[in-house]
């Protein structure tokens, strides 16, 4: 395994500076390094790493969430927090919906097979967005009006909805019909759940770094630490007791220790940031090596029309709720752009539909399919939202915002 990941860093680091040259995103050459090494192609990375890369894309995430609370103050969230919520929910739903009218007469899917289709597709990716976002927000763009926060904090709320409704869904479609009507409406309970747990973890956090005052790489560790412990292990634990989003307890951790201390969650971000060097190559190539290009090829171009309807929906959504907002039409369609990246959530659910189908002795045929419009999903989205993102995201938000107060000081 040693050897797979030295040589996963090695030709990860060489394919983002050769991308970065060539004015695209470096995330681009990280995914076709692990399409390259992983299984569906060379063969190269060690099964025993792939059998773990399912922990290490949490891992990933888990930082990158981690990062988004270190960012989100409260000011902040109350001039942007009616905002999010729509936009954490509303494009997801009518993504979903535009799916699962297209996908009967496009593909061949039963109405509710094409409704797991679009639950699969409606997540966006905060590993694409918040480092985007991270980068806007670092050269104040679009700060005057928190478009990078907006962005962030919606995003990251937008994947745990889906991925309930997801889980909702498919057990309907295998004939768990008990239960579904409230798995979904434990949607807002599971995210005032991890809030509270969050809150709890962050106060504890501070308290233990103001009494011992470790060293601000120690300090970032045991956040690490705990967000995983919290995002993980008790998730395991409540699953199916209670509903619970375990990874919006590790946004909230971050929150709590910007609300508390400043300085001090300024100096955590930026030891993440390092961290997040090695978490960015872990999770985009352990993602590109879960994409099995025959698939997609498969899925082919009906499989991309159905997603650009979904994105199409998603877009829409976007912009009404945007409608009554202090954006203006440039900001908004930033907003849409940034919204239209896929790669972590459908890399890790887009086999679960077959998996069930399997399981339930039911006919895989549809859950092939579904897979290939996922693993297609990730190869086209990610790069060219990544790529839009970086070309035309200064432009769209326009000049810097002002200067914080403390950096004159």
């Amino acid at each position: 395994m040693a050897v797979s990941i030295a040589e996963l860093i090695g030709l990860s680091l060489l394919a983002d500076w050769l991308f970065r040259r060539l004015g695209m995103p470096g995330l681009i050459g990280m995914l076709l390094v692990g399409v390259a090494l992983g299984p569906f192609a060379l063969g190269a990375i060690d099964p025993s790493l792939l059998a773990i890369g399912a922990d290490l894309r949490v891992i990933a995430l888990i930082v990158i969430l981690l990062r988004v609370g270190l960012e989100l103050s409260r000011a902040t969230l109350h001039r942007v927090g009616r905002h999010v919520l729509l936009l954490a929910f509303v494009p997801a739903v009518i993504e979903m919906s535009a799916v699962a009218l297209v996908g009967s007469r496009l593909l061949g899917l039963t109405p509710l097979e094409s409704l797991v289709l679009g639950t699969v597709l409606a997540a966006v990716s905060p590993a694409v967005i918040v480092p985007a976002m991270l980068r806007f927000k670092a050269l104040r763009r679009g700060e005057a009006k928190d478009v990078p926060s907006l962005v962030m904090a919606a995003a990251s709320v937008d994947d745990v909805f889906v991925i309930v409704v997801h889980s909702a869904v498919l057990g309907l479609y295998v004939g768990q019909h008990s239960g579904v009507a409230m798995q979904i409406a434990s949607v807002p309970l599971a995210l005032v759940a991890g809030a509270v747990v969050g809150l709890g973890a962050g106060l504890l956090l501070y308290h233990v770094f103001v009494r011992f005052n470790p060293r601000a790489t120690k300090r970032a560790l045991a956040m690490i630490a705990l967000s995983i412990l919290i995002a993980v292990r008790l998730d395991d634990l409540l699953a199916g007791v209670f509903p619970f989003a375990g990874l919006v307890a590790a946004m909230v951790i971050g929150f709590v220790i910007l609300e508390r201390d400043e300085a001090m969650a300024h100096e955590l971000s930026t030891k993440l940031a390092k961290v997040w060097i090695f978490a960015e190559i872990v999770l985009f190539a352990m993602v590109g090596a879960e994409v099995d290009v025959r698939l997609a090829w498969q899925a082919g171009l009906v499989g991309a029309l159905t997603i650009a309807v979904g994105l199409i929906g998603r877009f829409a959504g976007v912009w009404a709720c945007l409608l009554g907002s202090t954006l203006d039409a440039r900001e908004r369609l930033f907003v849409a752009i940034a919204f239209s990246p896929k790669a972590t959530v459908q890399a890790a659910i887009g086999a679960s539909p077959l998996l069930a189908m399997r399981a339930a002795g039911l006919d895989t045929v549809p859950g092939d399919l579904i897979l290939a419009i996922a693993v297609l999903s990730i190869v086209l989205t990610a790069p060219l939202g990544a790529w839009a993102l970086r070309r035309f995201g200064e432009r769209l938000l326009g000049p810097p915002g002002p200067v914080p107060r403390q950096a004159q000081r």
